[in-house]
């Protein structure tokens, strides 16, 4: 019953350990776009964002396969923790799951158990589709043998009770990543991320989760606005860092056009949503 999925290029980024693992973010729908952003170079995975995205089951259904044929990771933000949620991301060949604004302990557990076949878990098998997502394929049965040790189960550290109780989160077995979404937990802590600006207390916050993830062996993601941003929790040591958005990269790539072709001087650099 060992062995691992092969071609889950996260958890092997996590497996040599020698640089940070980067990723770009998807919340416009359609293959195309999942094949763009898959192709980007140097990208280790994309995460189709279920959550905040325009992307709802079937979408997420035309992204998985669609990142995955082009060699990166597909990983899955759940709308929410409940738990048909997670087995239809992973039935539909995710590496991952990332499930947001946990807050306690046994959600966490609970977490795994979804995200786990028994005895670790409850998830049920029977899907035909995640085997497919993998390279190369493996049969049902070792997809089901293999599938607990090579999935990837995450969850957002973003509200205060999560942040609170950081530490024995981290030491839940089952549990890979603590991923740090900086603008909620800002916002459940009171110093809220505002005009881009993130407070001294909002920082001191996500070294703190930083450093549970490591106190436990685990691996710490965090998503960023800008190149700056990333490069600098790279060279902190965090293991899992997303650093572009789809919609934010058409927003910075856009301004500024209209005027160049006319020839007028470039208005470049607005700022996305995000900052």
């Amino acid at each position: 019953m060992g062995g691992l999925l092969q071609g889950c290029k996260l958890r092997e980024a996590f497996e040599r350990n020698t640089e940070a693992s980067l990723g770009l973010w998807q919340c416009l729908p359609g293959a195309n776009v999942s094949r763009t952003l898959a192709r980007a170079e140097g990208v280790d995975w994309v995460l189709i964002d279920c959550e905040h995205g325009n992307i709802d089951d079937a979408a997420m259904h035309d992204a998985i396969p669609a990142v995955a044929a082009c060699g990166p990771s597909p990983i899955v933000r759940v709308p929410d923790m409940q738990g048909w949620m997670i087995k239809r991301a992973l039935d539909a060949g995710a590496h991952g799951v990332l499930v947001p604004l946990l807050r306690t302990v046994d959600e966490a557990k609970n977490v795994v158990a979804a995200a786990k076949f028994p005895p670790q878990g409850r998830r049920g098998l029977g899907s035909p589709f995640a085997m497919e997502r993998f390279n190369p394929v493996p049969t049902m049965t070792e997809y089901l043998q293999q599938a607990n040790g090579s999935l990837l189960t995450m969850v957002q550290i973003e509200t205060a009770e999560a942040l609170e109780a950081v530490d024995e989160i981290a030491a839940v077995p089952g549990i890979d990543v603590l991923f740090i979404g900086p603008f909620d937990l800002g916002n459940n802590i009171g110093y809220p991320i505002l005009d881009g600006v993130m407070q001294p207390q909002l920082e001191e916050a996500i070294d703190r989760v930083f450093q549970a993830a490591k106190q436990s062996g685990k691996k710490c993601g965090v998503f960023t606005t800008s190149t700056e941003q990333a490069r600098m929790y790279a060279e902190k040591g965090y293991h899992m860092i997303s650093i572009g958005l789809d919609v934010s990269i058409l927003q910075a790539a856009l301004p500024g056009r209209v005027d160049a072709v006319r020839g007028a001087s470039a208005q470049g650099g607005v700022k996305g949503f995000y900052g």
